[in-house]
């Protein structure tokens, strides 16, 4: 089949969306597809316009124009993207978008143009403010009613686009490599009194890392003296030294490491009890699930697409709200059985979101708009 990917942001970026389109892309070429990525991203040092390289066994469409800090942004998308198309043979159009994604949905108007089956898949939660801008958007161009195929990554992401557009939205998982993140049998070290809770993410204001900070605060303080309670941020990002002082002011045993690499991560991981993410607009939260593969039980708000993977009580605890998540922290701190029972469901239960299903949910998805399209 031949699949072409929209994303707004894709390699150099390195982040959700951006790593996700690259895994899915990269699997299907190696099936056997015929498939390039189509972004508004430049390459370093690019000049502006249209250009194509091969990365990744995957051909790369880069539409890009001068813009403040390279936003990706076009002002003519659809009409580049249209001609694109007609230069190159294309089955289905996957978009992947956002909240705000001007890119992708030009796309999506350039591909129906030209009759294209379209499938969408949405990475990120929709709140008031977007649902109701994407809504109004919506009702004016209908394209939700045109015979898209519409997806989001997670159940719980999946209400919050059906809400807005009322439409039947579908769920198409982040896919994980299980081989890659799954725990050698004797990674997980045993644990210390207390507990060593881990965390991967962007430093940022919609990650919620005040919020982290403050639970492993309260967390700590209700567990006492003779069982401490341990934090490893791994991650930057624009809240980094906001949160360094604020950790220093709560007298925390936090360490901060920065970006690492996915082998440093799991050092980390080894080395770790628990997961934690105090996040509630994570539509997915491809961490908490790498860490889960790894074996670690997932402490997480129960509003988050993170309960996609995890079942409270079997291989983590949801919480309805921040004093919840200290609370668990408090659990699994008193109870290291517990922790030992979570890992060792996670260790012998892998998740259902591997690579494999994934990519055959994709197909399902291109089949469906393909025999809507006709």
């Amino acid at each position: 089949m031949w699949i072409a990917h929209v994303s707004d942001c894709y390699l150099p970026r390195t982040g959700g969306i951006e790593t996700q389109v690259r895994g899915l892309a990269m699997r299907q070429a190696a099936d056997g597809d015929d498939v390039s990525v189509v972004t508004a991203t430049p390459a370093p040092g690019e000049d502006r316009g249209r250009s194509t390289e091969i990365l990744d066994g995957v051909r790369i469409e880069r539409v890009t124009a001068r813009m403040p800090a390279d936003i990706p942004v076009h002002p003519r998308t659809s009409a580049h993207l249209r001609q694109l198309w007609q230069d190159w043979p294309v089955d289905v159009v996957h978009v992947h978008a956002g909240a705000v994604s001007p890119f992708a949905w030009g796309a999506i108007r350039a591909a129906r143009d030209l009759g294209l089956p379209v499938v969408v898949t949405v990475h990120s939660m929709w709140g008031p403010l977007a649902r109701a801008g994407l809504g109004g958007a919506d009702r004016r161009l209908h394209w939700s009613s045109a015979g898209v195929v519409i997806t989001a990554v997670s159940a719980v992401a999946a209400r919050s686009v059906a809400d807005a557009l009322d439409c039947e939205v579908g769920v198409l998982p982040n896919g994980i490599d299980l081989d890659e993140w799954r725990a050698p049998e004797t990674a997980l070290t045993p644990p210390p009194p207390g507990l060593r809770a881990v965390s991967v993410l962007r430093l940022a204001p919609r990650k919620r890392v005040g919020a982290l900070l403050r639970v492993v605060a309260n967390a700590a303080k209700a567990s006492g003296p003779g069982l401490p309670i341990s934090l490893t941020v791994i991650g930057d990002g624009p809240d980094r030294g906001r949160a360094e002082l604020m950790a220093r002011w709560l007298g925390l045993d936090v360490t901060f490491t920065g970006r690492l690499p996915k082998d440093a991560i799991r050092e980390r991981f080894a080395h770790a009890d628990a997961f934690v993410q105090a996040s509630v607009r994570e539509s997915f939260g491809i961490a908490a699930l790498e860490a889960r593969t790894y074996g670690l039980p997932v402490v997480a708000r129960a509003q988050s697409g993170t309960g996609e993977f995890v079942a409270n009580g079997v291989n983590g605890l949801l919480a309805d709200d921040d004093p919840g998540l200290a609370g668990a922290l408090v659990a699994m701190a008193r109870d290291p059985q517990l922790v030992e029972r979570m890992r060792r469901t996670n260790a012998g239960t892998p998740p259902p979101q591997a690579w494999p299903a994934v990519l055959e949910q994709a197909m399902g998805f291109y089949r469906r708009a393909l025999a809507t399209n006709t």
